[in-house]
């Protein structure tokens, strides 16, 4: 009888350390949410943001936008800046391609400011490498539009201060215009709409770009 007494004692302790050790293994990830969803919370009533999908466990900033609105600026005036200069400004292109747009991990709604008929939208890299540095047979009318070259490529979003950025958690909308300037010192503006969206990687890539020159009656 104390044989059997100690061997229930033996399994009722086993038990419960096994249903502790579960109890303990699902309260964890819980907590690691908790906290999660706070830290976004902060950010959230830190921005004033209103509108964030439920559930979002990331949150774009305003500064991250307003830095890869500059990026995309500066790799434009790089890629004429190398062709001048005699270096590979293809692979450069591709490479921005690859980091500043979604194409290698999902779709990209792209409507270049010079692209017109059955070639205005690019929704693949091949398309969008073709507008910024020409040479495709594919696309006979592009000429590569970041060959100019840029000396010069800035930005602004309408509005007084970030009145132009639409935060949505992981995804942001921009309106604004670009300003870029040519050799001869002309200055060229476009408008511009740009919609980010942050990768898992914590990197802003653009899953749609509309550019346009402004309407004159």
């Amino acid at each position: 009888m104390k044989k059997l007494t100690l061997l229930t004692f033996v399994v009722a302790v086993l038990s419960y350390g096994c249903n502790d050790g579960t109890q303990q293994a699902k309260t964890e990830p819980q907590q690691t949410q908790t906290k999660t969803n706070e830290k976004v919370q902060r950010v959230i009533d830190e921005l004033g943001l209103v509108y964030v999908e439920e559930g979002a466990q990331d949150i774009i900033t305003y500064e991250e936008v307003n830095a890869a609105q500059q990026a995309w600026c500066d790799a434009l005036v790089k890629i004429g800046q190398l062709k001048e200069e005699g270096g590979d400004y293809k692979a450069f292109a591709k490479q921005v391609l690859s980091e500043a747009y979604n194409y290698d991990y999902g779709k990209v709604f792209f409507k270049p400011t010079l692209a017109y008929g059955d070639q205005t939208f690019r929704n693949n890299k091949k398309g969008a490498l073709a507008y910024f540095v020409g040479g495709d047979p594919d696309y006979p009318n592009d000429k590569g539009f970041a060959l100019a070259p840029w000396v010069k490529a800035r930005y602004d979003n309408a509005g007084e201060n970030n009145e132009g950025i639409q935060i949505y958690g992981s995804v942001a909308i921009t309106m604004g215009n670009v300003w870029v300037t040519g050799k001869d010192g002309k200055e060229v503006m476009v408008d511009k709409t740009w919609v980010f969206k942050k990768g898992k990687d914590g990197k802003l890539r653009i899953i749609v770009h509309k550019s346009a020159l402004p309407f004159k009656p």
